[in-house]
């Protein structure tokens, strides 16, 4: 039987880079890889799966600080830690009041006690964004200039949009620190932020809608598209539909959650948005009719929106909430009066009207819900749906 070769030292550093970054095997032991980057850089790096089955990998070092035997011995450790569902590294201890301990503090007690829907972004910002630059440095030592700094590598390298939502978080945790410190003095400023904002106007030509709807003609994502078009609801909402929110007659009641912007009620959905509910599966131990993993809904869909852009092909960018602004302006052309429009958003009409008049307005969202999706089908398919309402023209004057 013949030995498997090792791995020496000199041959780690001869292996050549590629056009793409590729991973080297060490022979002598199983999850144990040399990372050769197309820049020459070589890193040693372990990867294992934990009791659940996660695959996680974990960089040791570089070659030009670890040798192959050091790497090694700490990559058989590293393997071991994630088998046993621990971290691969044993974690440092965190320093009272570093900014990791300030920031986990403020997630469990301002986060986390007014149930903030945006809880799992503002903990991927912190992760990945702002603890490694500063989870071990003390809180109040952050200065102005290393927020600057920070802003700047997240705008090279996510843009504008990511820097500003991290400067909104790492800004409200010095604003809740600040509330309970005598002498801390917050180091943000006016003037920080890296984009201005401005109301978007977006809205999907018609053209652009039949483009859309090829490309949504397949698959889960397709049919989630086609949804926020038909229904008029927010991607979170959508998302978020269960299979004992919908009725056997078709009814979609919304539930109301925590610190929820205010929702459409029950809507009796139209043929077309059923059929595409009923061509989707069902995933057994799993509540949510846009399934993902586990028992929970699909969580990230940036990556499925590249893809799908990808297939449409139109000349400008789009975002999913552009849908739900296209169709709010379909609206008037089927002929749906402009206060059942705002009630099938889910928006409080403003004034006495949206005190004192409670009426659900079932039957008139049903209906304009059923126009909508006469008009979108009319639009993409070119076929009439007897469902737009065409204005009469005004009769002239007498002279």
């Amino acid at each position: 039987m013949t030995r498997r070769k090792g791995l020496t030292q000199n041959q780690v550093l001869a292996l050549k880079p590629r056009a793409k970054r590729y991973f080297h095997a060490d022979p002598e032991l199983a999850g144990h890889y040399v990372r050769v980057m197309p820049t020459c850089a070589k890193t040693y790096a372990a990867v294992a799966r934990d009791p659940y089955g996660k695959q996680i990998w974990h960089t040791i070092g570089s070659v030009d600080v670890f040798k192959i035997e050091e790497a090694r011995e700490a990559a058989r450790d590293i393997i071991k830690r994630i088998r046993a569902g621990k971290p691969p590294v044993e974690p440092p201890p965190i320093k009272p009041d570093s900014y990791a301990s300030v920031a986990e503090n403020w997630v469990k007690r301002h986060v986390v006690a007014k149930k903030l829907r945006s809880r799992y972004e503002i903990e991927r910002v912190l992760n990945k964004y702002v603890l490694p630059h500063w989870g071990t440095r003390d809180f109040i030592d952050i200065k102005r200039s290393d927020i600057a700094s920070l802003l700047d590598l997240i705008e090279d390298d996510h843009g504008k949009r990511q820097a500003d939502a991290t400067l909104a978080i790492i800004r409200g945790i010095s604003n809740w620190y600040g509330t309970r410190h005598d002498t801390y003095i917050s180091p943000f400023t006016r003037g920080m932020r890296r984009s201005t904002a401005k109301a978007r106007d977006r809205i999907l030509t018609d053209g652009e809608l039949r483009k859309v709807w090829q490309a949504a003609s397949t698959g889960t994502f397709g049919a989630f598209v086609k949804m926020l078009f038909y229904t008029v609801q927010r991607r979170g909402v959508v998302l978020r539909m269960r299979w004992a929110d919908i009725s056997d007659d078709g009814v979609w009641t919304i539930p109301t959650e925590d610190r929820a912007k205010g929702n459409a009620g029950s809507l009796q959905l139209p043929a077309q948005v059923l059929a595409i509910i009923k061509a989707l599966p069902r995933i057994s131990g799993n509540p949510f009719v846009f399934a993902g993993r586990g028992d929970g809904p699909i969580i990230g869909v940036s990556k499925p929106k590249v893809q799908f852009d990808q297939q449409c092909k139109l000349a400008s960018h789009w975002t999913l909430h552009d849908a739900r602004r296209t169709s709010r302006s379909l609206l008037p052309r089927c002929g749906v009066r402009p206060d059942v429009s705002e009630r099938l958003m889910g928006h409080t009409l403003p004034g006495v009207e949206g005190i004192y008049d409670r009426h659900a307005y079932s039957d008139e969202k049903a209906d304009a819900l059923k126009r909508l999706a006469g008009l979108i089908d009319e639009i993409v398919n070119g076929e009439p749906s007897g469902k737009v309402v065409k204005m009469k023209p005004k009769a002239r004057a007498n002279a």
